[in-house]
């Protein structure tokens, strides 16, 4: 009677996959670190050419009438903070609608031509969805405007003269809410395909309906992806500047949606102004541009604190 001994990894094999994990444990620290230097680098950029502008004693006369740096920028970080907040009210529930049908309810053939198109849109360039914004969409805007306006003009949001352009903060919420919704769609989609059939199957098989297994497992399993492809979002639609410069009509800060020539943003103020600025005025803008650094770090510790809380929650169901 023979016996068979277990066959055993050879040391030559041993010793190239301890090299290879290795190199990518190397590789791996060594992107992370580049990634941190940039980061720092760049923030150490944008303070020491902002220190001119913030500090109040030198603030230059180029930045329309402020007094101070503060009053010229936070307009710009308000403007900023409404139109992306327009961006995601709107895309949010559109980019789940489209991935639940894509994911749950489309039959398969029908929902890869879908996908394809959604995934289209995002390689469409900024300065096309600023064209059709401002040339298409705008004059389309301006009956709803004027309807808002007689009807929920007690509203500080609809109050003040509407638009007869339709090039305003409104527009330009719609334009990166179809902007962002490849994004959103993408990752939500991705996310609810990776939910376990066993527990969809499960609650079916407990008599759910569609809608309701989509509550009890599908929502549940994805909301820190939802969370994060909401904030991947919100990152691009902070720093979008074509688009938003080519519809929007900068000027004052206003609470009215409806009005032209109020509200800017930062990167529209950016782009408008940079080319032509030297100096004092230069300092400004990198100032603004700082600001808008400082939001954006404060919108992904945020989104980061939430999508840790919620995995730890669901650590402690499992």
């Amino acid at each position: 009677m023979t016996t068979t001994s277990p066959r055993t990894k050879s040391p030559a094999r041993n010793t190239t996959s301890a090299v290879g994990d290795k190199v990518f444990k190397g590789m791996s620290w060594t992107g992370g670190v580049i990634i941190l230097v940039v980061l720092a680098f760049v923030a150490l950029f944008l303070l020491m050419r902002s220190l001119p502008a913030i500090a109040p004693d030198t603030f230059g006369p180029g930045a329309d009438e402020a007094i101070d740096f503060w009053s010229y920028v936070w307009p710009l970080m308000a403007g900023t903070v409404i139109v992306s907040a327009i961006a995601l009210l709107l895309a949010t529930p559109i980019a789940m609608g489209v991935s639940l049908f894509i994911s749950h309810y489309a039959p398969r053939r029908f929902a890869n031509t879908i996908g394809y198109i959604i995934d289209l849109l995002a390689a469409i360039p900024s300065v096309v969805y600023g064209a059709w914004g401002m040339l298409v969409l705008a004059p389309l805007m301006v009956p709803l405007y004027q309807w808002l306006h007689d009807n929920l003009g007690f509203i500080p949001l609809f109050a003040g003269d509407p638009s007869t352009t339709g090039r305003t903060i409104m527009t330009s919420g719609v334009v990166l809410a179809v902007m962002v919704l490849p994004i959103m769609t993408a990752l939500c989609r991705e996310i609810f395909l990776q939910v376990p059939h066993l527990q969809e199957e499960a609650a079916l098989g407990l008599g759910a309906t569609r809608w309701e297994m989509i509550k009890m497992t599908v929502f549940p399993f994805a909301r820190a992806g939802i969370i994060s492809s909401i904030m991947l979002a919100l990152g691009r639609a902070l720093g979008e500047t074509m688009a938003v410069t080519m519809v929007l009509s900068p000027g004052g800060f206003s609470w009215s949606l409806l009005t032209s020539g109020a509200n800017a943003t930062i990167p529209s103020e950016i782009a408008l102004n940079f080319p032509e600025a030297f100096g004092q005025r230069q300092s400004e803008l990198i100032a603004a541009g700082l600001m808008l650094f400082v939001i954006t770090l404060i919108v992904n510790v945020i989104a980061r604190a939430i999508v840790n809380s919620h995995a730890k929650k669901a650590e402690g169901l499992s």
